[in-house]
């Protein structure tokens, strides 16, 4: 484990992690009879929100074919009657963490209408205790003990990503340079500033085990395995730290990196849904690299829901 010294500005994520359900399959002529159980992956409920927060999830039912309709519900508690959202009929749910013990359910029916899939029922839960807020941010701002930080696996980082350097060039992040614009620095040179560092021909990433895929810009794409190769502390010149995660490539594929190094603001074993990479086949310059740093959310996630978030911080 190394310590560095050098100047950042610090970007923000908010965190996520996927959940598991379970489904039955209905069979039409036994109205509802429960005849087989199969996975159903909703990603993104938290394991506690603040209130504000925005509940995130997003339901797939990849087993059945043709055009699915979802339908999500809602109820306040469990002993509440279960109420349709209106306008919310994709795999996609989004609403503000207003209180705790919210109960939330997707079906998906046919197009007869016919329901044939359901999650099981989902819980929100909302802790605003200061404390555990107030060292989160803390540790987001780079301000931790060495005993709190924790090794962390590439489970942590599972999914397919979307470059945010997109949306800059076409303009649609000048709304959050102009909210970062202070006395300090103007929105123009914000948007320099994360220009350099957002820059990258790798449009997409999919983590799949131990293996990333990078699909570049023209559609190509290159896959190789990596393992854990520990984790390094950064100091910068304003005082605060961050950790990078390294992963070391494991086979012998042409054109992918040797290095691969993680930076989200997080220290601990948490899901991550929006990080900053870096990487090469030279381990100890990537831990110089301050400038550019691609970054990365899920691709599942709107314009909207990015500019919401960078917004947020």
């Amino acid at each position: 484990m190394k310590k560095r010294m050098f100047s950042l500005l610090a970007t923000n994520l908010f965190l996520f992690s996927p959940l598991h359900l379970t489904y039955a399959q209905v069979d039409d002529q036994a109205q509802e009879e429960q005849i087989e159980l199969v996975n159903i992956s909703v990603e993104g409920l938290q394991e506690h929100y603040h209130t504000g927060d925005e509940i995130l999830l997003k339901a797939s039912a990849p087993e059945f074919e043709g055009n699915l309709n979802w339908q999500w519900s809602i109820k306040q508690d469990e002993q509440a009657e279960w109420q349709v959202v209106a306008g919310m009929t994709s795999e996609l749910f989004s609403r503000e963490a207003t209180a705790d013990g919210l109960m939330i359910k997707a079906e998906v029916s046919s197009e007869d209408g016919s329901i044939i899939a359901h999650t099981d029922d989902l819980q929100v839960h909302i802790d605003d205790h200061h404390s555990d807020h107030e060292n989160a941010e803390r540790i987001y701002h780079g301000f931790f003990y060495n005993d709190e930080i924790e090794d962390r696996s590439l489970a942590d980082w599972q999914g397919e990503w979307s470059s945010v350097y997109p949306l800059l060039t076409s303009g649609k992040l000048d709304t959050v340079f102009e909210h970062k614009a202070n006395d300090t620095m103007s929105a123009d040179e914000y948007k320099a500033y994360y220009t350099v560092g957002y820059e990258t021909d790798i449009d997409q990433i999919l983590i799949e085990g131990n293996t990333f895929t990078f699909t570049s810009t023209d559609g190509s794409e290159l896959t190789a395995a990596y393992e854990y190769d520990g984790y390094d502390i950064l100091t910068y010149e304003r005082g605060n730290r961050g950790v990078r995660y390294v992963f070391k490539r494991i086979d012998d594929t042409e054109g992918m990196p040797a290095y691969i190094q993680f930076s989200d603001h997080l220290i601990t074993e948490t899901l991550s849904t929006h990080f900053h990479l870096y990487w090469g086949d030279d381990r100890e310059t990537l831990l110089d690299e301050v400038t550019h740093w691609p970054t990365y959310y899920p691709s599942f996630f709107t314009e909207n829901q990015i500019l919401k978030d960078m917004l947020a911080h």
